[in-house]
């Protein structure tokens, strides 16, 4: 599993031809609040479920809200077989300082 912090997801994405699955893990209730753009949200309550669904080979960016959730299912992925797991350091809390600064934060 590799790691980004904010910036460097962010710069990566401002460059990447095909953007990656960006998989938020965390409450439907905490994504009300704020989420990354274009992100997709599935509970990490859920993943066992949903991950039949996800492509293993997708290049995949985890998120939760500070980075251990998210730390947690890019593990379960990887020994699920999904071969390209990026876990986002310090979540939205972080995206939110570092990149958009306008984001709500909770």
């Amino acid at each position: 599993m590799r790691q980004m912090s904010a910036t460097q997801l962010k710069t990566y994405l401002d460059k990447v031809e095909q953007a990656p699955l960006l998989l938020d893990v965390r409450e439907p209730w905490e994504f009300q609040i704020c989420a990354i753009d274009n992100s997709r949200l599935i509970p990490m309550g859920q993943i066992a479920s949903a991950a039949s669904g996800l492509n293993p080979e997708q290049e995949t960016v985890v998120i939760c809200h500070h980075g251990i959730r998210s730390r947690s299912v890019a593990h379960y992925l990887e020994r699920i077989g999904f071969t390209n797991v990026i876990n986002l350091q310090g979540g939205v809390e972080a995206w939110a300082r570092d990149v958009d600064p306008h984001m709500q934060t909770y």
